[in-house]
């Protein structure tokens, strides 16, 4: 495809982030002001932005032998340049292109590598790619634009001055096929992060992982291991470990586990994975020493998980007496609703066609019903799921005569309405379902005969 016959760069004050360079197919907005730059200006050094909006059009020049444009959309589109042009005779000069493909590409070049926008210089850098011919100029544009180096410390400004070194490095890798200058494209970039205040996983596995390629493992450990100590996270801790683990390393992978969580002992994604690690090497005992270690910490993410994981852990074992006692524990820590159910479920399941196994199940079942009932009657939803849940087990069981005594306990559904108040000071109603036990029945009825007895007397 031939190459456009012209670029129109916006260039806004302040740098905005939203600039970008637009291949136009619909000729020249006449509703725009036209500022033109002549191309000797580009001698001295790339254009530096102007206050203003400007806009910068190239076209091809023309051909000798022909004595017309060289670009066909050029000799279709000149009459109307031209006719814009004579509306504001003093804004602007076209720029004549001689080179088919170098000097617009540079021209285009200089102009962008002008900006102190990485997204910009990421585009040029596009831009010229499809052209390899010439490796020394790639990367002399690649040096120039990593050299307009964010001016402050603050991870925002160098998410996309970033990929300019990840760019160039996997140029030097791929295209270039120079594997030290990848090496030390990697290095310059890791040694110019500032790791004390932010740094980028990406690059560091990057990093790792080109070594990888070069068979180079003591390089890829030693630059991993230099992630963790300047700069630790989780992506790189999981790679690291997944790296070893492809290669058989168990002791490796265990001390990566202990360091992962000495630096983040709250991760329940860390301790449930080092348990996993453990049980799929049939360390069953390791497993369940490291499911204690992970509940007994004072701070956990998602505890919620972590329990679940050691519960289920125990019950892929058949250990009933362990998971009852676990239930157990959990319960004197928290009294949620899905901890009774998960636990009176997990009963159900053990019993099958135990009659004292069900009846372990009832009596967990009872145990909430009383809870919610005396310590937390404001609790009335999760109560009343809870016997329906009750009734649903009992249901399941086929034992009519059970079923009719948990229906005996169930409320009933209420329609009220209470007032609310709204900003300007006007107040509405709002429908809500409230819930009746049987006890708070048997309580109301006695008030209304209490409140009777006294009217008659």
């Amino acid at each position: 495809m031939p190459e456009s016959w012209y670029v129109r760069l916006t260039y806004r004050r302040n740098h905005q982030r939203d600039r970008r360079l637009r291949p136009s197919a619909n000729g020249v907005k006449t509703n725009r002001r036209l500022a033109m730059e002549k191309k000797d200006s580009l001698k001295d050094g790339p254009i530096s932005c102007s206050s203003k909006i400007s806009f910068i059009h190239f076209l091809a020049d023309n051909d000798p032998t022909t004595g017309q444009s060289w670009c066909p959309d050029c000799v279709r589109v000149e009459p109307v340049i031209y006719k814009t042009l004579e509306e504001f005779p003093e804004e602007g000069n076209l720029i004549p292109v001689t080179d088919r493909r170098g000097e617009l590409r540079r021209i285009r070049g200089e102009l962008i590598l002008g900006l102190s926008s990485s997204e910009c210089q990421l585009l040029f850098v596009g831009m010229v790619g499809g052209d390899f011919g010439n490796k020394d100029r790639i990367r002399d544009l690649y040096e120039r634009a990593i050299a307009n180096v964010p001016p402050a410390e603050e991870k925002r400004y160098w998410q996309r001055y970033i990929y300019l070194w990840i760019d160039y490095a996997l140029f030097e890798e791929i295209v270039a096929e120079d594997v030290e200058r990848t090496r030390a494209v990697y290095r310059e970039c890791l040694d110019l992060i500032p790791h004390s205040k932010f740094s980028f996983a990406k690059i560091w596995l990057l990093a790792a992982q080109f070594e990888i390629r070069q068979l180079n493992l003591s390089g890829a450990r030693r630059i991993l291991g230099n992630a963790i100590g300047k700069a630790p996270k989780h992506k790189i801790f999981k790679k690291y470990i997944e790296i070893e683990l492809h290669l058989g390393n168990i002791d490796r992978c265990r001390k990566l586990y202990a360091r992962y969580l000495e630096w983040s002992p709250e991760s329940c994604y860390a301790w449930i994975k080092f348990a996993e690690f453990e049980m799929s090497l049939a360390e069953t005992e390791r497993a369940r020493a490291i499911f204690e270690l992970a509940i007994s910490q004072p701070v956990l993410d998602t505890p919620e998980l972590l329990w679940k994981a050691y519960i289920d852990f125990e019950i892929s074992l058949g250990e009933l007496e362990r998971t009852r006692a676990l239930y157990e524990r959990l319960l004197d820590r928290t009294k949620h609703y899905k901890v009774w159910l998960s636990f009176a479920k997990f009963e159900a399941s053990a019993a099958q066609d135990n009659d004292v196994l069900l009846e372990h199940a009832r009596a967990i079942f009872d145990r909430a019903n009383t809870y919610y009932k005396e310590s937390k009657p404001e609790l009335k939803e999760e109560r009343a799921k809870l016997l329906e849940d009750w009734q649903n087990m009992e249901a399941s069981f086929g034992m009519p005569g059970d079923v009719s005594a948990v229906q005996s306990k169930l409320p009933k559904k209420l329609k009220k309405r209470k007032p609310i108040t709204r900003e300007d000071g006007e107040t509405e109603y709002e429908e809500y379902i409230d819930y009746l036990f049987p006890e708070e029945s048997q309580t109301m009825n006695l008030k209304i005969l209490e409140a009777a007895h006294k009217w008659k007397k």
